[in-house]
C-alpha cells in the first residue's frame, strides 16, 4: 500500500473546495434569490446546500488524490482531465444560474456537468475502484440539482 502524501491530498482537498467558495462567491446572492424561487417539489430549504457541498467537495478532491497517486497511464490521465473539466463546470454552473438567473442556460449546464461527473465515476472506478465509488455522492447530488433545474426554468 503506498503511503499517504498528506500534503499532496490537503492540497487537492483545498484546490476543490476553493473552486467552490469562489463560485459561491461569484454567484452573488444566492440564499436571497433561491428563496425568492418558485421550486418543484422535494426542493430542501436553502441551509442544507451550506452543509452538502463542502462535503462533497472534499470527497471529490480524496478522489482526485487517488487518481493523482495511481502511476500515469492514458486511463488516470483521462481520469485527470474529467476531474479538472467536471470541476470547471461546476464552477460555472452556480454562476450562470444564480448571478445571471439564466436558468434554461443553467439546465444545459447542468446537464453537462452530468454527464462529465458519470464518466468521471467510470474513470475513476477503472484507475481505482475507490475513487470512484467516493464520486457517487457527487453524482446523485447534481442529478438532483439538475431536476431541482429543470423545475426552477419550468416555474419561474
Amino acid at each position: 500500500m503506498k503511503k499517504i502524501n498528506g500534503s499532496q491530498l490537503f492540497t487537492l482537498i483545498l484546490i476543490t473546495q476553493i473552486f467552490g467558495l469562489l463560485s459561491n462567491l461569484l454567484s452573488g446572492q444566492t440564499r436571497q434569490i433561491y428563496t425568492a424561487l418558485i421550486k418543484p417539489p422535494l426542493a430542501p430549504p436553502g441551509w442544507l446546500f451550506g452543509v452538502i457541498w463542502p462535503l462533497l467537495y472534499l470527497l471529490i478532491g480524496m478522489a482526485a488524490y487517488l487518481i493523482y497517486q495511481k502511476p500515469q497511464t492514458a486511463e488516470s490521465k483521462i481520469a485527470i482531465r474529467l476531474y479538472w473539466a467536471q470541476l470547471l463546470v461546476n464552477f460555472l454552473w452556480p454562476i450562470v444560474f444564480f448571478r445571471f438567473e439564466w436558468y434554461d442556460l443553467a439546465v444545459g449546464v447542468i446537464i453537462l456537468l452530468d454527464v462529465l461527473v458519470a464518466v468521471a465515476v467510470i474513470r475513476f472506478y477503472n484507475v481505482k475502484k475507490i475513487a470512484g465509488y467516493l464520486m457517487v455522492p457527487y453524482l446523485l447530488w447534481i442529478l438532483f440539482a439538475t431536476y431541482l433545474n429543470i423545475g426552477v426554468a419550468l416555474l419561474n
